[in-house]
Order: structure tokens, then sequence, then C-alpha cells
């Protein structure tokens, strides 16, 4: 049977070009009248990677099922470029909330929380007049804030019968106690976020945020999903044998599909003592070579990945139909977005993480028929401390009091401003042997990582350094990012500029470590070598 899916329409460009920015506040236009303003359907889904979107191309792309994306982007616009700050789940949230990075909103790691005082997106339109929802994956430990509605789950959610938390009811805090609702948690959160918009006071707009669990770990998807795939073999990619430095000059030995297919094997023997529930246990690779291990773990997570996928765009149809119902369509802003990337078998990873492309870029799409022109796509750079910024402008408020972001209203019209940014900071501050804490840079042609390799002071990291090392990439010359070019002399004075680049925005965005004596003695032995 052939999955491959075909795409009846093309999907076209603008002239938009990769310009630069600074990185100034937004002042947003007033001048908004009360009728004018749009409401806004904000759908954020968990790790959903470009490569699974069908619209970015690779070798997943015919096997997608992703009619309803397609039917975003046709009628709106594609980023292209758009990339995360912190590539994990909840610190990339609680930048898209505040448009602020992980230093200033105080949101390092996964092990961290998000302060209740602080200024956010829901709280600013809330206060100009919206009516605010978030239906789903919270993430951020804290009471939602901002929100005149709320039912979201407990921790990361669970996909079948999950634990919804609900504003009628008192804030549990880490406890396990709320609503147990049956059902796929997918199909559970679009009904949800429905059901409010379809009972919101049609006078004044609203702000929905609609987070779905899926596409994270494990995985799952519901019984009308389970047969899609049916004998499908799928594509691997071209690194998909990446064993180490030892074949690619990298400093780290990340997160390979062995220890996916570890987890799947421990969890087969006795599922109840997992940490969740994978669908279609038993697997084993033992006996296998490790090539065929490695490939067999592959195609499991695909297989699993892309109906997991599936599910989100059914549901994304879903909601354009309630919009279609409502008479709303053409006021409201849609926007379909990853809270980051992830690997899907590049370079033998699982996860994301790291500043490499498929971890670093969050595939997004926005559709807004009274001003988006449609079937465009936009290569500007776009970070998600922009999208505060973004809906702010939209809503004729301000963007949050702390966010460092910049609204790319116009960029999306095709009018990209002069001084837009032309390269973008990044940092993953958890300390692991396998994933070192680093950051870099990254412009429209190279990339430059420090991999500085400490904890430093950050939660749920490993007390053990890392020897500091530099990752250097030539995204023109070599796109997969397989070889680390760091020691190349055709590339020194590059570095050298890049390095120096790099210092420059980490003091523009105020991230310098000051007060930190071990991170000033890794800077001053590691970073001019």
């Amino acid at each position: 049977m052939d999955m491959r899916l075909q795409f009846p329409f093309s999907i076209g460009l603008t002239a938009c070009s990769l310009l630069g920015g600074g990185q100034s506040l937004f002042a947003a236009d007033s001048s908004h009248a009360e009728g004018e303003r749009p409401n806004i359907l904000f759908i954020l889904s968990d790790d959903h990677t470009s490569q699974a979107w069908g619209i970015y191309g690779g070798r997943l792309a015919e096997y997608a099922r992703n009619e309803n994306i397609r039917r975003l982007a046709a009628e709106g616009c594609v980023l292209d470029n758009c990339f995360c700050t912190n590539s994990i789940s909840s610190p990339s949230r609680a930048s898209i909330l505040t448009g602020a990075y992980s230093h200033v909103n105080g949101l390092y790691t996964l092990s961290d929380t998000l302060e209740p005082t602080q200024d956010n997106i829901a709280k600013r339109l809330r206060e100009s007049g919206y009516q605010t929802a978030l239906v789903g994956k919270w993430h951020l430990v804290t009471q939602p804030q901002g929100f005149d509605y709320y039912s979201v789950f407990h921790d990361q959610g669970e996909y079948r019968d999950p634990t919804m938390i609900n504003s009628t009811e008192p804030w549990p805090g880490n406890r396990n106690l709320g609503e147990r609702v049956h059902g796929f948690s997918t199909d559970i959160v679009t009904e949800r976020a429905i059901r409010w918009m379809k009972s919101a006071d049609r006078s004044r707009p609203f702000l929905m945020c609609c987070h779905f669990k899926a596409t994270h770990e494990p995985w799952d998807f519901p019984e009308r999903m389970r047969h899609l795939y049916d004998g499908v073999v799928f594509p691997e990619p071209e690194n998909l044998f990446d064993w180490g430095p030892e074949t690619t000059g990298r400093s780290f030995r990340g997160q390979p599909l062995e220890e996916l297919a570890r987890r799947w094997q421990v969890a087969s023997k006795d599922p109840d003592k997992w940490w969740c529930r994978y669908p279609e246990l038993p697997f084993s690779t033992e006996g296998m070579h490790r090539s065929a291990a490695r490939s067999a773990a592959y195609q499991k997570l695909v297989r699993d990945y892309l109906r997991c996928g599936a599910t989100i765009d059914d549901n994304i149809g879903k909601l354009l139909r309630a919009l279609d119902e409502m008479g709303i369509a053409d006021n409201t802003i849609v926007i379909y977005v990853s809270d980051q990337g992830y690997f899907l078998g590049e370079h033998g990873f699982f996860d994301k993480r790291m500043m490499l492309e498929e971890s670093l870029r969050m595939p997004f799409v926005i559709r807004y028929p009274r001003e988006i022109p449609a079937g465009t796509r936009n290569k500007d750079m776009i970070l998600n401390i922009d999208f505060a910024s973004l809906l702010a402008d939209y809503a004729g408020t301000r963007a949050p009091e702390r966010s460092q972001g910049r609204s790319f209203r116009a960029n999306l019209r095709g009018e990209t401003p002069k001084d837009w940014r032309k390269e973008m900071y990044y940092r993953y501050w958890t300390q692991h042997s396998n994933r070192p804490a680093h950051m870099g840079i990254r412009n429209e042609r190279y990339k430059l990582m420090f991999l500085y390799g400490d904890r430093l002071t950050m939660t749920g990291s490993e007390n053990t350094p890392t020897v500091p090392a530099w990752e250097f990439y030539d995204l023109q010359a070599d796109p997969r990012e397989n070889h680390n070019a760091y020691g190349d002399p055709a590339y020194q004075k590059i570095i050298r500029e890049m390095k120096e680049e790099l210092l420059k925005l980490r003091k523009a965005y105020g991230d310098e470590d000051q007060g930190s004596e071990r991170m000033k003695r890794i800077m001053e032995s590691y970073y001019w070598e």
C-alpha cells in the first residue's frame, strides 16, 4: 500500500529575504477599534518537528498526513527560519509567554518553575479586553496566570484518559489531582477548546491557547490511526549511522536511538514500572547487528511519531471547521507551531536540546485572511521570544514588560524592516555528559557552538562537568551538519568573527554570567583557544 500523500496545490514564495534586526521592544499601535481586533487561536504542539510536517520537504514529506497543516500553509504564511532560544519544553514555553530568554524569565531547565508574578502575553491581552483561555499542556508547575479559563494537564499529561486541572477548582500544586477525562488527549483538548470558543462573548475578541501533548514521547495515537502506516518502510536519514566523534568530529555523544530501544525493551518487560506507556510493545533488538538494531528502532520511532502527528493534523481540521461554522475565520489569527524541533534518527539521535538544526528549528504557520497574503513563505530569522510581541501588535497592546523580542507583523506582509536581525543567540543550560550545556550563534550560513559543559547553578543537571569544546558548521556546504569544521584552517577568520559576535549578543541580551567565577574561568581558559 502506497502511503505517500499527494500535494494538490503548491505553496508559493514571497520575496522576503533573510535580513537582520535589533532587539528593540515593540511599541504597539493602540488605534485598533474594539470590533477590529482579531481573535487569536494559538495552537502549540510538543516536539512536532519540521521534518514531520510535510511542508518543509525532506525524506518524510510524502509520508506525513498533513491535510490541515497544508490548508493553513495554502491560506497563510509559513516561516522557514523560525528558531527556539533554548530547545526544551518548559523553557521554550516560558519564552513564548514572556517574550524573554531563560536568564530573564528565570525558567532555565525542566526542573524550574515560572514565577506567577511575571508579566506574560495572556495578562497583557486580558488587560486590554481580550477573553483568554488555555487548554492542554501547561508544564510550568505554577498556576496559569492571565487566563479567564484554563483546563490543563497535570504535569506533562497522559495520552489516554488524562487528568485535567480546571480553573473552577483550587490549584493542586504538584499533586496529581483533578478531573479524570476519558478519551485521547489530543481529541479532548480540541473538544474543550472548541466548546470554550463557541461560548465566548462575540462582542469581545478572544485568545485561545490550544496546547497538545503530542508529539511528545511516548508518541501514542488513537485507535483510528493504528493501521495508518501498515507495511510502510520509511526512508532513513543519510546520517542515521553517525556513530559519534570518530565519524564526524562531533564533540558530544548525544541521545542515541539505542537508548530509546533500551527504554522500549525495559518497558516491554513490565510496562507498569516505566514512567510512560509506549504503544505497540513488546520491542527488542537483542541479537541484532548494531546497524540493524538502529534501523529497527528508527522505523518504530517514525511509525509511532507520524501516527501521533496525524492525530494533531486531524484535530487542527476540527478547529478550522469550528471557526468556519462560527463565521469568524476571516477575523481570527490561527497559528500552529511546535515548542521546538526534534531528532528523528538524524545523527542517530532522538530527543532535542542541542543547537543542531533538527532540534533548533520551530515549524510555524500563520493564517490571517485580512492581512497576511495566502500561500506565502517568509525566510526572515524569527525567534520564539518574538511571538509575544507579534500577538501584542495584532491586539493593539504592549508586549510583556521584560520582553526581548520584536513583532514580525510587517515581515508577514512581505515588508521586512531593513534592520531585521541577521543572527541569533541560543543557550541550553542543562548539563549532562552526553548533551553538555552550551551556547551558540547562527547566521544565514554559519553556526558556532560553545559547549562549555558545566552545570553552574542549574537544576536538573549532572554535577560532573565535561571538557569545553567548540563546533562549527558551514550550513551551505554541510546542511546536515555531518562534519565539525572548527579545526578547518579555511574557516578560522570566520570563526574568530563569530566568536566576537557571540560576545556582543550575550551582552545585548544581558546574558554574561555576571557573578559566576566558574564561568569566568571557563571563558578565560577555553573561549579564545
